[in-house]
């Protein structure tokens, strides 16, 4: 049988969480030291404040960042400094670690008008573009909290390139922000999809698999493997649908469907509490939210795995 390597198609009404950055990232202009010290300076600039990797929100209605104005720069963890995100209608946005702070919203003047959160539980209730931002916030800060150090000797490194490198001091060695490339898998074989679960998940919740790119390898080269090693089934096509940045702490989760070749699933329990088909209507249900008997239910629609479910029990 012929394997197309990997075939892209589009999905109707994928509303990808994470995936709708508004800000235009500015990055051939990251180097110049006086065009980014303007924009430091400049009164309009807009600060996202992150604590200890929790983002700055407002507390009223509607939900939303609460963004800082130019005062924030006193609160700034000097090691790093503001950080680039991009430029949106002319002016420019950042992103500030405060994590030195003890009691940030009393120290920053803002408790009772915008408190420290979790980005992925407020994700779904943000709009797209702020979202979106807070992925790459959140992303940024926290390669910067793990990059203080050289990985080629030891010692301490400075930022560089509008937050966008860190340098050794010592060595001169340059190190930039990584993203790890995940691929999550809808398996698909006549009308049904194979969904697994891991232990310590609520009752009933099934999701695709997923796995971690391993260097040297292919997008379709992973699904194929990370499907054989979790459930034993052998896939053939793979098709791109789409992809979701997902800052926990900085992955691309790149979204496949894939033709499952074999039937009989072995689960590797060392991966999966368990691995099984589920029929097309089965799906609708869950996704309609009733369930159906066996109670099943899968992730909720800001996961990239809830639209690949959804993408294949919508087709005909």
């Amino acid at each position: 049988m012929a394997i197309a390597a990997l075939a892209f198609y589009r999905a109707s009404a994928v509303d990808i969480v994470f995936a709708q950055n508004p800000l235009d990232r500015a990055s051939e202009r990251r180097r110049d030291r006086a065009w980014l010290r303007g924009l430091v300076e400049a009164e309009e600039s807009r600060y996202l404040v992150f604590w200890r990797l929790q983002a700055l929100l407002r507390t009223g209605e509607p939900p939303g960042i609460a963004w800082a104005n130019t005062d924030i720069r006193e609160n700034m963890i000097r090691t790093t400094g503001p950080i680039l995100l991009g430029l949106r209608d002319g002016i420019a946005h950042f992103v500030v670690d405060v994590s030195g702070l003890e009691k940030p919203e009393r120290e920053l003047g803002v408790a009772g008008q915008a408190q420290f959160g979790d980005v992925r539980a407020a994700a779904s209730l943000l709009a797209a573009d702020d979202a979106a931002i807070l992925a790459q916030g959140r992303a940024m800060v926290g390669w910067h909290a793990n990059h203080r150090y050289c990985g080629k000797c030891g010692e301490t490194t400075r930022p560089r390139d509008a937050g966008y490198a860190r340098v050794c001091e010592d060595c001169d060695a340059e190190h930039f922000p990584r993203t790890d490339p995940v691929v999550i898998m809808l398996v698909v074989r006549d009308d049904r999809c194979l969904l697994g679960r891991q232990e310590g998940w609520p009752l009933g919740m099934y999701s695709a698999l997923a796995g971690f790119v391993e260097p040297g390898e292919t997008i379709e080269e992973a699904v194929r493997r990370e499907v054989s090693e979790e459930a034993g089934i052998e896939v053939g096509e793979v098709r791109y649908l789409a992809s979701q940045p997902w800052p926990f702490p900085s992955s691309l989760m790149i979204g496949c469907h894939a033709d499952g070749l074999s039937e009989r699933v072995v689960v590797d329990p060392s991966e999966l509490e368990d691995a099984r088909w589920f029929g097309k209507e089965q799906i609708r249900k869950a996704l309609a939210g009733g369930g159906g008997a066996d109670r099943l239910w899968v992730p909720p629609p800001m996961a990239i795995a809830h639209q690949l479910v959804r993408a294949w029990a919508e087709q005909d």
